[in-house]
């Protein structure tokens, strides 16, 4: 009698017992097992029109900085994911630029959400499918990072423009990922041209309803141009920004003990109609 061909569950095991390698992939997650790696969570904007440059902009000046760089693109404007990317992450992975890839990942985050609403997971799965890949850089609507985001320490960056709704949004998105992940601290990039007058009082305006009413900090903000050159070298804002971003302990971290603090009860529930009319 001819034997039966081993299961892919059998051959599993016995590479796992003879200490070989799982898959093609195992070889690079130990090989960069101990090198940093980080997650920058950009909250998405619809109310910003070069939300994708601005995307495209830190992505590149990541990659200058000789950084290897995974683009999430989780927002509900990005394209659909590739149809092997539900079971297969890695299969919607394509290359972008030299040191940058790309994952279109609309949807994928639910795909992930446990039975506490965590969708934590998908971090760990992508860092999983892109072992190379030393910063995942997660762009996702302010719904989908509060689930994401859930037990991360991480600095929220939001994205904003030179006009009040967007600042609105920016607002909104600081507020809900104060209120669900107990995030307190803040970054902004300023999709705006450097000789507008209102840069700084934008800035300012959003620092303080984030003191004054959620209790949360915007530590810095950069301004990115829309129209300047994309090869060009970053400025020092944002440089320090990403600098600063990079240095952050983003080891997940116990979950607040409370879903939301002392502040939210005390929140205007529309503080932005007068800060940015």
């Amino acid at each position: 009698m001819r034997s039966r061909p081993p299961t892919a569950g059998t051959v599993h095991a016995l590479r796992r017992r003879a200490g070989q390698p799982l898959d093609q992939a195992d070889g690079l997650r130990r090989l960069f097992a101990g090198r940093g790696r980080h997650v920058l969570a950009l909250a998405a904007n619809p109310h910003v029109a070069f939300g994708g440059l601005v995307l495209d902009r830190v992505a590149a000046v990541l990659a200058a900085q000789g950084r290897r760089v995974l683009v999430v693109d989780a927002a509900a404007s990005s394209p659909w994911p590739h149809e092997l990317a539900r079971v297969d992450l890695a299969a919607g992975i394509e290359p972008l630029a030299p040191r940058v890839d790309y994952l279109p990942a609309r949807g994928l985050p639910l795909a992930y959400v446990d039975t506490r609403g965590s969708a934590g997971g998908f971090i760990d799965a992508l860092q999983q499918a892109a072992p190379e890949a030393e910063v995942l850089l997660l762009h996702a609507d302010g719904l989908d990072l509060a689930r994401l985001l859930k037990q991360r320490p991480l600095r929220p960056l939001l994205i904003g423009a030179d006009h009040p709704e967007s600042i609105k949004h920016a607002y909104a998105n600081c507020k809900l990922l104060a209120s669900r992940c107990g995030l307190l601290s803040f970054d902004l990039l300023l999709a705006a041209a450097p000789s507008s007058p209102r840069a700084a009082g934008i800035a300012a305006s959003l620092g303080s309803c984030a003191d004054t009413f959620l209790g949360a900090a915007l530590r810095d903000w950069a301004l990115i141009d829309p129209a300047g050159d994309a090869s060009a070298a970053p400025d020092d804002a944002l440089a320090r920004l990403l600098g600063a971003q990079l240095d952050i302990d983003d080891l997940p971290a116990p979950a607040p003990a409370a879903a939301a603090g002392p502040w939210a009860a005390a929140a205007d529930p529309q503080p932005h109609r007068s800060a940015f009319r």
